[in-house]
């Protein structure tokens, strides 16, 4: 039977336990597995390889993204590091610009090392796109939402340029969630998400996944995870196993609540722009609301302040947790140009659109209202320093 969203996220990889009847994935605390005779097992031998906890998180995963396949890791890097080990010395990869500071850091402080060369390009232009695609381009890379200014990429187009030319589209899928969108549905090769953010959505653990549908690029990443070895333990596993139980109805809440402040945002008269791909008038919006179905819990808006005044406004909310990350049921916020993306170049970020007044929001699960006065409170706190500084 094909069962429902909400329904594959409390099943999914998940019966009840054969050995004890327990309704809830056993944490298997264990390194090891015995084996009958050498090189025979129930089918687990040694937890890098393999493990039950870690085998329902990735089934689990899987049912998640429609996908046949899952991959866990310790961490979205590592699962980036995963997919990325596929390629050899020569290879191109095109990029989303404006992506995750980890992501940039990764793509051009280590794997340019080895002899692959990335071109980071707007991929919300398919003719930007094609443009950037060159006979030794192996992968294209679209974070969709981006980060931060949660451009949307037309996935089914870009995945179809890319066929034709056969090569394989990545997408990041952190910020929309499966909830929100199906990539691999649209014609992706391979989902990559960031497990600690939403899937996980407490703001406890660490972790990535890897989803994909073709069998012979599944033993070939499996042979991967394997070998370098950053695989989550079975604790993080059963964490977001967890979470992903309360996935769907926290993706609800956490969008209906961004809907309302970013309109509340954009009245706000010290804040020069908001980025919201749910306003009509954005860019993204069309495509947005072509391929989510809603359009995501993250806002980001760029304050009318320079760096000084941006920086002591991080010091006045008080709901608000300045920190890294997203993605959970406490509602936090960044200085992407200071956090999230200081080791991308500022030249770089301000080419991308990436401001020193920037902030980028996490909305979490809190009441609404109290999110909307405790910003309130703080932009009118920066507006009379400024006044008082001009004055």
């Amino acid at each position: 039977m094909a069962y429902r969203f909400d329904t594959r996220a409390i099943h999914a990889g998940q019966p009840d336990d054969s050995a004890t009847g327990a309704v809830t994935t056993p944490i298997y605390q264990t390194s090891t597995f015995r084996q009958t005779e050498p090189g025979v097992n129930r089918g687990f031998c040694y937890s890098r390889t393999d493990h039950p906890t870690r085998r329902a998180l990735e089934e689990n995963l899987a049912a998640l993204e429609n996908a046949r396949h899952g991959l866990a890791f310790a961490s979205g890097m590592s699962a980036i590091h995963n997919v990325l080990s596929l390629l050899n010395a020569g290879d191109h990869v095109v990029s989303t610009q404006d992506l995750y500071g980890g992501a940039w850091r990764i793509f051009t402080k280590v794997f340019a090392r080895f002899g692959i060369t990335f071109t980071f390009v707007d991929t919300t232009s398919t003719a930007a796109v094609e443009r950037a695609l060159k006979p030794e381009t192996k992968l294209l890379w679209l974070e969709t939402p981006s980060n931060p200014l949660l451009k949307v990429t037309d996935i089914a187009a870009c995945a179809a340029i890319a066929r034709a030319w056969g090569i394989r589209t990545v997408v990041d899928n952190t910020f929309a969630t499966p909830v929100l969108q199906q990539p691999l549905e649209l014609g992706a090769d391979i989902v990559i998400h960031s497990t600690t953010k939403y899937i996980n959505g407490h703001s406890d653990v660490l972790g990535g996944a890897v989803l994909l549908n073709d069998d012979a690029l599944h033993s070939e990443l499996k042979f991967l995870q394997n070998a370098i070895g950053a695989v989550p333990g079975p604790q993080d596993c059963f964490l977001i196993l967890r979470g992903i139980k309360t996935l769907g109805l926290r993706v609800e809440r956490h969008c209906s609540s961004a809907e309302l402040l970013a309109r509340w945002l954009v009245a706000q008269p010290s804040v020069r722009r908001v980025y919201y791909p749910g306003f009509v008038d954005d860019p993204s919006h069309a495509i947005a609301r072509q391929q989510m179905t809603r359009f995501g819990a993250i806002v980001s808006f760029e304050l009318e302040a320079d760096l000084d005044e941006t920086r002591a406004f991080t010091r006045r909310p008080h709901l608000w947790t300045l920190a890294e990350s997203l993605g959970g049921v406490k509602s936090l916020f960044c200085h992407p140009a200071s956090m999230t993306h200081a080791s991308v170049e500022p030249e770089v970020r301000r080419g991308v659109g990436i401001s020193d007044s920037l902030i980028r929001l996490s909305v979490g699960l809190e009441d609404v209202r109290d999110l909307i006065d405790d910003l309130d409170q703080a932009l009118r706190r920066t507006r009379a320093a400024g006044a008082e500084r001009v004055a």
